[in-house]
Formats: structure tokens, sequence, C-alpha cells
């Protein structure tokens, strides 16, 4: 049964692990470990910048996505942002991101101080964009553009 915690320093390992391949996979990109390493750890030093979130299934982590609060004055409330997400292929299909993604929804649902949920994604990632959709995510709104060191 998969289940659905917080992720903590101790998933610190995988986690990277996980972003690595994420990368590699959507991006073609070949990250710095160290670099990465650094980063999340640099999560569960200041809990403001964000929480991780893991499903796992019998001791092993599936999945992880990284929530981020972004406040939004519109709304007077904050909003989530899912970063940082990936699911091992061999996981795929089982609903992994459908928990994650259910977990977050049910804390916006429960919390007044919560506004929604956004994520980005590369625009040829079709299949990702399928999952979203069926979530019941859109993208009506916005488009995203960035300039980055």
């Amino acid at each position: 049964m998969i289940e659905i915690r917080k992720g903590k320093l101790s998933d610190l390992e995988r986690i990277v692990e996980l972003q690595l391949r994420m990368a590699q996979e959507t991006e073609g990109l070949g990250l710095d470990k160290t670099v990465v390493g650094r980063g999340v750890h640099g999560v569960f030093q200041e809990p403001a910048r964000g929480t991780y979130w893991v499903a796992e299934e019998k001791g092993k982590v599936l999945g992880v996505l990284l929530a981020i609060p972004e406040w939004s004055d519109w709304r007077n409330g904050t909003v989530l942002w899912i970063h940082s997400l990936y699911v091992i292929p061999e996981a795929r299909g089982q609903g992994v991101f459908k928990k994650l993604y259910l977990n977050l929804e049910k804390q916006v649902q429960q919390s007044p101080e919560l506004a929604g949920l956004r994520l980005y994604v590369d625009k040829q990632n079709k299949s990702a964009q399928e999952v979203y959709e069926k979530m019941g995510m859109n993208k009506h709104h916005y488009e995203l553009y960035e300039w980055l060191k």
C-alpha cells in the first residue's frame, strides 16, 4: 500500500537521487549532485522554503514532490507550488502522483490560509500534462517566463 508522508532528513539521499533522475529524464540535464544535495538539505534547514512529500511503499520511496509556499495578495492566502515532482518509472500508472496530489489538495481544502495549487511543466511533456488535466488542473491563465543565472 502506498503511503504519503512528509519527507525527513533521512530521505535526503533518495530525494537527491530522484531529482538527478528527473532533471536528466525530463530536460536532459546532468545536474551537479553536490549542488542538488545542498539544495535539498537547505529545504530541511529552512522549513519556510517548502516541504518535501514522499510516496512510500514497503520502505521504498516511489515518488517525491516539493511543495513551495507563495503568498498571493489577490487571494489573501498561500498558493502551494508543486516543484521537483518525480515518480520512478516502475511505479508510474499506479496512482503515486494522484496520492501525492490529493494529499496537497486536501490540505488546501481544509485550511483557510491556503488558496490553491500550481505547477509548471515542460511544454514537450505531454504525458505529464494529461495527468495534471485528469486531476482537474488547467493551463488557462498564465504563461511562464524566466531568467536564470
